[in-house]
């Protein structure tokens, strides 16, 4: 595996982006992970969307970002740092409909009482224009997302795990609290076919709040 120190398939810009990120990721993870850690995981993370992306600008910030998040739940899944906070992973297929408008209403209405995470099996390229649209309609702007596969410490770090259509692709782990949402997919819907998804979403949403006792801003 390439050192991170050696991005030579890299621009000089997209190089630098990721030396920074790293460099950032060793302050939030300080006294946590070490160097080598941090470095094998933004570069899996960046690996995880090169293949797929068509615009390549973004790498750095969305393999920083997806790293964070690895990290985090690494450390909780290890039990180097856990804030207590519940924790909920949505999957689904492509990471660009139900997940992502799962997400949106859950980290909308928990604030910071909560942690939400997203995933999918196939994850698409981007997120579904619709979702965002029908969203938008609600306050609410996931716009700044981005589809992203699901990894085993980010699931095993879930207190709940919420499918959406992903079937026997959804990892399973002992012990964890699972739910089957049956939904239909957005995919290749217009706004007025989504928007109906999205109230059941947000419906579950508030039932699930409810039950973890979490507050709702």
């Amino acid at each position: 595996m390439t050192s991170i120190r050696d991005w030579s398939t890299l621009s000089p810009d997209q190089s630098q982006a990721m030396k920074t990120a790293a460099t950032r990721l060793a302050r939030d993870f300080d006294g946590v992970f070490g160097q080598g850690t941090i470095e094998r995981f933004l570069h899996s993370s960046y690996d995880q969307f090169a293949s797929k992306a068509t615009v390549t600008r973004f790498l750095p910030l969305m393999a920083e970002r997806f790293a964070k998040q690895r990290l985090q739940a690494l450390a909780k899944v290890e039990g180097l740092h856990d804030d207590g906070k519940p924790t909920v992973l949505f999957l689904c297929v492509h990471n660009a409909g139900r997940s992502q408008m799962a997400m949106g209403f859950f980290t909308q209405l928990a604030g910071e009482a909560a942690v939400a995470w997203s995933g999918g099996s196939e994850p698409e390229s981007e997120i579904n224009p619709a979702a965002v649209e029908a969203m938008r309609e609600r306050g609410i702007d996931i716009s700044a997302e981005y589809p992203k596969p699901w990894t085993d410490e980010v699931v095993r770090a879930a207190d709940v795990v919420i499918s959406m259509g992903c079937g026997d692709a959804c990892p399973i782990f002992p012990g964890k609290r699972y739910e089957e949402w049956v939904l239909d997919d957005p995919a290749g819907l217009d706004v007025t076919g989504v928007r109906p998804v999205r109230d059941e979403i947000e419906r579950r949403v508030r039932l699930l709040l409810a039950e973890l006792k979490v507050p709702v801003g």
